[in-house]
């Protein structure tokens, strides 16, 4: 009799230590992707509210992201914005980025991304704007990126009139029908700027700063010689592999992803 009495409240313990480790889980989240938002404003990748971050966690189903327009010296973790992968908000009292349903839909369609950084850093737009790839003309790109920065199309006028974030996510998986996120962490988007990802939102922010002084090379580089040729195939795959893939072998064993 009284095993079954206390029954119910083992059960309550129960649910209530799954409540705290996810409000510990969410609140952790909170705050990577807030450092994460501050460090983009910091590092001159994001000036003004221009660009945004967002993190995930897969097993409880929920993003958090920056609050649309909020100042980045405004920025705490209790005013960014916890969505489920419908885009309801779960907690938070702000609008969510703009840019949300872009995300959404790069998390759904890349599983293995734990974090997104969207910015309209100057040189990376400058390439998007230009509509144009950037191309690999050298191993420091090589190192981070398996290839030229690829680009999307100009979504057509129905698509911009009718939910354009959420159609600029899918015009970004299409353009990577070919290509693997992993290895490619960075898209620009035609007319727009860039999209980085990376396995958490501070591999992202990273992602982004890499991005933007790549892009800057890059510029100078066909400025002082319009007709370099991207490096050799042999060469990039070196580099990349050096860094990435189960043969990598520069630097030291990393934690977990924050």
């Amino acid at each position: 009799m009284s095993a079954r009495r206390s029954e119910p409240r083992e059960r309550g313990r129960h649910r209530a230590s799954g409540s705290s480790d996810r409000n510990d889980t969410l609140n952790a989240l909170r705050t990577a992707v807030c450092d994460a938002n501050i460090e983009l404003s910091s590092r001159g990748l994001a000036r003004f509210t221009f660009g945004n971050a967002s993190g995930i966690d897969r097993a409880l189903g929920i993003v958090v992201i920056k609050p649309s327009g909020v100042p980045y010296d405004e920025l705490q973790p209790d005013s960014l914005v916890a969505v489920d992968m419908d885009g309801r908000v779960v907690e938070g009292t702000l609008r969510p980025s703009s840019d949300l349903p872009t995300h959404l839909v790069l998390y759904r369609a890349f599983p293995a991304i734990g974090g997104i950084v969207h910015t309209h850093s100057h040189y990376a737009t400058v390439w998007a704007q230009s509509q144009r790839e950037i191309p690999c003309l050298g191993t420091t790109h090589a190192d981070y990126f398996h290839g030229a920065i690829p680009i999307t199309t100009h979504l057509p006028q129905s698509d911009i009139h009718s939910e354009y974030e959420t159609n600029t996510g899918k015009a970004i998986v299409r353009r990577f029908h070919d290509l693997d996120p992993t290895r490619m962490p960075a898209v620009l988007v035609a007319g727009h700027a860039s999209f980085c990802w990376g396995r958490s939102v501070r591999h992202a922010v990273e992602t982004a700063s890499i991005l933007e002084d790549v892009a800057r090379m890059a510029y100078d580089t066909v400025t002082l010689n319009a007709a370099v040729d991207p490096i050799p195939g042999a060469l990039l795959d070196k580099h990349f592999s050096r860094k990435h893939g189960p043969d990598s072998y520069y630097g030291q064993l990393e934690g977990p992803a924050l």
